[in-house]
């Protein structure tokens, strides 16, 4: 049976307010995608998670987005794609800063939001995200859905390209994400969502919104930190793969 990765969303916080609960999701999970500063984050965010993330041999990914902090990344947007390369350059610089000073690295990029889900279909945007990552390191592993095109232009440039797959999140019948914006877009029943993760870590098969089964490859399991439960979710979800035998550890 293929390993299975568990990453979640973190350091999404911004000054005094905290989003996600860093400390104990890095307990449970084996990558840490870390806002970067564009759609939540700030300097001091950044360094205290790389260095939890450090200390508990979690690798460190570096979750690029839109500049877009009001919004938390998830609004739509049209930046040019040379500004947009430089930004996601800009954002893996400034994380592997605080990485390297943990005595870590970053390990890979997974984009956020609603930049997440345009370099699935857009063939600009994606070429600049990975224009960007090929700015900071051209070794870094690019995380996204199977099948995107910001998968397929990263192998093209010589990127390894990781698939990804999402327990707490609602597919439809091509494989990609339902919008946040429908009813049952994001799965907050415990049951439900460890329920999926073994369905995909050991079939790769999800039931989509409509119900029907679609095939989902992925050689790592997002859990979103900001969902309700999210601590107490993510610890059922790895004990119940290892139980049924998954081995779960890190793709990077």
């Amino acid at each position: 049976m293929t390993p299975i990765d568990l990453n979640a969303d973190l350091g999404e916080g911004f000054g005094r307010w905290r989003l996600t609960d860093d400390e104990q999701l890095l307990s449970v999970v084996t990558s840490a995608n870390v806002a970067c500063g564009f759609h939540a984050g700030d300097a001091t965010t950044m360094r205290r998670v790389c260095a939890l993330a450090a200390e508990r041999g979690v690798r460190i990914g570096a979750q690029v987005s839109y500049r877009d902090l009001a919004g938390f990344g998830r609004r739509a947007m049209d930046v040019p794609p040379d500004e947009l390369a430089a930004e996601v350059a800009y954002q893996i610089g400034a994380l592997e800063v605080f990485a390297r000073a943990a005595g870590s690295r970053v390990s890979y990029v997974k984009p956020h939001g609603a930049l997440y889900n345009r370099v699935v279909r857009d063939e600009e945007q994606a070429g600049a995200v990975v224009e960007g990552v090929l700015l900071a390191d051209p070794s870094l592993p690019v995380l996204g859905l199977p099948s995107s095109r910001v998968l397929k232009l990263a192998e093209q440039a010589g990127l390894p390209a990781v698939t990804e797959a999402f327990a707490d999140r609602a597919y439809t019948e091509e494989g990609t994400l339902v919008p946040r914006t429908q009813d049952g877009a994001v799965i907050t029943d415990p049951d439900a969502v460890l329920e999926r993760s073994l369905g995909l870590a050991r079939f790769g098969v999800v039931t989509s919104h409509s119900g029907e089964h679609v095939a989902v490859r992925a050689r790592s399991l997002c859990l979103h930190g900001d969902t309700p439960g999210a601590v107490d979710m993510a610890r059922r979800v790895r004990a119940g793969l290892e139980a049924a035998g998954v081995r779960v550890e890190a793709f990077a």
